[in-house]
């Protein structure tokens, strides 16, 4: 099976009219060469599920199929139906295409409960949401291989101490190990963003932290106000905050990006204890 076969991305959108729509954050990657490559960079899909978000046109969903996955597409815009049900045919039906929200659809009764890859090119004004979510999700989700702002792939992969870090990479590395692969320029898309754009992917962690809620709480305190010794900013969590930290063995005066990820546990720990 080769997507050459196919009428190229660009002639079916001239064909079908469509343009991407900007307050959908859509930015359309129409270079299969990349999107093999993003295909490639998931591992082994011959045979297996995976959830990809915001397909668009389906440039990814072509390289996707292409290995011989097993692909549920979830697309807000119904404009691309006519673009995507093709695939259905000529990938012998391992297509599935559901409209909706992804923010709001049940990825696990999608795929049965099974454990499914989650690959997208998403659409950057919902990627940290969906993140986060997929983050929160049962033993359904698999890993992630995701493209998203090239600064946001930073910020998931960072170590603290650095600029780039904070919540979105304590979040996500409290589950699973992250790693910007590749960047992709601003001139593969149509039309071209403003940023440049990366590939990161997320496996999961041999012992992932499993309240992230509880994770959630304490790290949008300690870093909404990021400047601030931790005494001050966690009192927007309790008043009780030299405590909170005496328990979880942290420093009153330390900060939250000097923070690494076992004192972000401990003091998550400490806060599901009050």
């Amino acid at each position: 099976m080769n997507a050459a076969e196919l009428p190229t991305l660009r002639d079916e959108l001239e064909a079908h009219g469509l343009w991407a729509n900007k307050g959908l954050g859509q930015h359309f990657l129409l270079d299969l060469n990349i999107t093999r490559r993003i295909a490639r960079t998931a591992g082994d899909l011959a045979g297996k599920p995976v959830i990809e978000v915001g397909p668009g046109p389906g440039g990814l969903t072509r390289a996707l199929l292409e290995t011989g996955a097993q692909v549920t597409a979830i697309e807000k815009d119904s404009r691309f139906r006519p673009l995507l049900e093709p695939l259905i045919e000529w990938s012998e039906g391992r297509l599935r295409i559901v409209s909706g929200d992804a923010l709001e659809v049940d990825e696990a009764a999608l795929v049965d409960g099974a454990r499914a890859a989650m690959i997208s090119n998403l659409p950057y004004n919902v990627g940290t949401p969906l993140l986060v979510k997929w983050l929160k999700a049962g033993a359904w989700r698999g890993d992630m291989t995701r493209m998203c702002q090239r600064e946001v792939a930073q910020r998931i992969g960072a170590k603290a101490g650095s600029d780039a870090y904070g919540r979105l990479a304590v979040l996500a590395q409290a589950r699973c190990d992250a790693r910007l692969e590749f960047t992709v320029p601003a001139r593969a898309f149509t039309p071209p963003p403003k940023i440049a754009s990366a590939i990161v992917t997320l496996r999961d962690r041999a012992d992932p932290y499993p309240h992230l809620d509880a994770l959630e709480r304490v790290t949008a305190a300690a870093f909404g106000q990021r400047r601030k010794m931790l005494r001050s900013a966690l009192r927007a969590l309790t008043p009780e905050a030299e405590a909170l930290l005496a328990a979880a063995s942290i420093p009153p005066t330390a900060r939250a990006e000097e923070l690494d990820q076992a004192g972000f546990r401990r003091l998550a720990e400490a806060w599901r204890q009050v």
